[in-house]
């Protein structure tokens, strides 16, 4: 149980939740227990004189406690629920909250799918345990103790029975629990495997149904729920066996109570409503000790829920900012500087993406950077925005190395154009305000209108407040990257990186996002990854990479006059250009 015991930090957070949940509980475990006192006294005394007064009496206070237990139920139900519901918003908040500050070096190894399943399956079933399953199991340990002292002061001989029979009780309990616990944490882990390859195929169903491999994606999602299924099936038949184990012992022990308190009763050495009082406890400690077995297994299954939530909020940035971070300048002008600077991602760190990289990019500068596809573009642009840190050599900007630096203030510094645009499922003032959070509604319009995004965002339906499909799949390549160039305009930031953003572009939809991101290069310190020899010709300066180096440095002219990996790379484009010409 020891992964349950995250969980306390929550529960203190909503003491009064707690306190209610205690007091009513044990309220409705104290009016339970006195209710076999009131029938000793009925058998015993009422029948015999025949006193319809007395039993009038007793039975009027049985409807007294009913309605007090009833009261108490009712309650208790409310805090207890009330509790699990806050607890788990809290937990998922945090959850959440933790993974978004997680570095990109964990999303290389993890899955999206699996992470959704952990803040999900998981916290659902967290929160049956702490909304009822807890309040069960309190109640039942509260019914159980209770009743056995009962019983012991009732009868300390026949108590012995019942007692005796405990040790054999428990440890089933406690090791079949332990069997349990592995148990579920395996069919957790192979159902959060299926949910992550369903978020995958849901995410590229337009590709699955292009491809007609719709029944080869439902198969293999059905062979995955199979397997969790069998991994399920394996718990349930132990939590099965945990019961059947628990329920035996404990009846047979009430049995074995039962024949000797009878020969006692027979030979005048137990009244009969002593032994009927005993017999009530016994049943109410077998029945509470029952329902332990059960909540055990409830509760194991929990402890893998939360041992596998304890993971994820284990997990440490590796990135993180220094005890005392530096300041960056203010204003910032925007010069970059890469000194010696060499990384391999730490999924393959035998395999260098940039070895002795050193360049200098000056403020307002425009640079170009080109190169074949695993030449190291795009690994300069994460070690610029500090998703990673080289493995030597420094980065610095205006003079201060980025390794010093807070990454949220440093990347609150950049603006990020990708040539794969991130839209999400909002409206289109959401989407373009994701690059300033609170942006005022004008500024918004602004952006949108420097990004010629504004004609087309006021021909929707409902212009501005329009919700775009997840990932924007109810607008053209087009219309997504004037958004993305928007959000970037919004944000205003000193240093742009553009990821080129036209390639995949047909040539109306180019000339206007061309246009948009010549407004956005205005007064900033520009990287581009050029795969186009537009972008190319108005860049200050170009970095032609290879294998992780520079190879070549210069303009479109003086490279092109070299004749060297540039002038290659320029030639072919050229050819491919001309054969797209040709066939349209």
């Amino acid at each position: 149980m020891r992964p349950l015991a995250r969980l306390v930090p929550y529960m203190k957070r909503h003491r009064g939740l707690v306190v209610g949940a205690v007091i009513f509980l044990t309220v409705a475990a104290v009016v339970t227990l006195s209710l076999p006192l009131a029938v000793r006294r009925v058998i015993d005394e009422g029948f015999t004189g025949a006193s319809t007064s007395l039993i009038n009496a007793y039975f009027g206070m049985l409807f007294v406690l009913a309605g007090l237990l009833a009261i108490s139920s009712a309650c208790r139900y409310f805090f207890v629920v009330s509790l699990g519901e806050r607890v788990v918003a809290d937990l998922r908040k945090d959850v959440f909250a933790h993974v978004t500050k997680l570095s990109p070096s964990f999303y290389d190894r993890s899955l999206s799918g699996e992470i959704v399943s952990r803040l999900s399956a998981d916290t659902t079933q967290i929160k049956s345990v702490v909304g009822s399953t807890a309040s069960v199991f309190l109640r039942n340990a509260i019914l159980f103790l209770g009743a056995l002292a009962m019983m012991v002061v009732t009868s300390p001989s026949l108590s012995l029975i019942v007692i005796s029979a405990i040790p054999f009780i428990v440890l089933p309990l406690v090791a079949f629990g332990r069997g349990v616990r592995r148990r579920s944490r395996l069919a957790q882990d192979t159902l959060a495997e299926a949910t992550a390859y369903a978020t995958e195929a849901i995410g590229a169903m337009r590709t699955v149904q292009a491809f007609t491999s719709e029944p080869f994606v439902s198969g293999r999602y059905g062979d995955a729920v199979d397997r969790a299924f069998g991994a399920a099936r394996t718990s349930i038949k132990a939590r099965a066996m945990l019961t059947a184990v628990a329920i035996f012992l404990i009846f047979a022990s009430i049995v074995a109570v039962l024949w000797i308190g009878a020969n006692r009763v027979a030979t005048d050495t137990l009244s009969p409503g002593t032994l009927g009082q005993f017999l009530l406890y016994a049943v109410f400690a077998a029945g509470a000790l029952g329902q332990l077995s059960e909540v055990w297994g409830e509760l194991a299954l929990a402890a893998g829920a939360a041992e596998r939530l304890s993971e994820l909020l284990e997990e440490e940035p590796s990135i993180l900012a220094p005890a005392a971070p530096m300041a960056l300048p203010s204003p910032l002008r925007g010069r970059l500087v890469f000194d010696r600077v060499s990384f391999a991602y730490p999924s393959r760190p035998d395999l260098p993406t940039v070895s002795d990289l050193s360049f200098e990019i000056a403020p307002g500068e425009t640079v170009a950077i080109v190169g074949a596809s695993g030449a190291g573009k795009s690994t300069i642009f994460a070690l610029l925005e500090r998703f990673y840190d080289p493995t030597s050599g420094t980065i610095s900007i205006d003079g201060t190395d980025i390794a010093t630096t807070d990454p949220a203030e440093l990347r609150s510094h950049i603006a990020f154009v990708p040539q794969d645009t991130t839209i999400f499922a909002a409206s289109v003032v959401d989407n373009i305000a994701f690059g300033r959070p609170g942006a005022r509604a004008d500024d918004v319009r602004s952006a949108a209108t420097s990004a010629l995004a504004n004609g087309f965002v006021e021909k929707l339906a409902d212009g501005y407040d329009t919700l775009l499909g997840e990932r924007g799949v109810t607008l053209s390549g087009g219309q997504r990257q004037r958004i993305a160039i928007a959000r970037a305009i919004l944000r205003d930031a000193p240093i742009l990186l553009l990821d080129e953003a036209t390639s995949a572009l047909d040539a109306e939809s180019e000339v206007l996002v061309q246009r948009a991101l010549d407004e956005l290069m205005v007064g900033r310190t520009t990287l581009v990854i050029a795969h186009r020899l537009a972008t190319v010709l108005k860049a200050d300066r170009i970095l032609v990479l290879d294998r992780g180096r520079i190879a070549e440095e210069g303009t479109h002219q003086t490279l092109i006059e070299k004749g060297g990996l540039y002038a290659r790379l320029a030639q072919l484009q050229f050819e491919a250009g001309q054969v797209r010409e040709a066939a349209e």
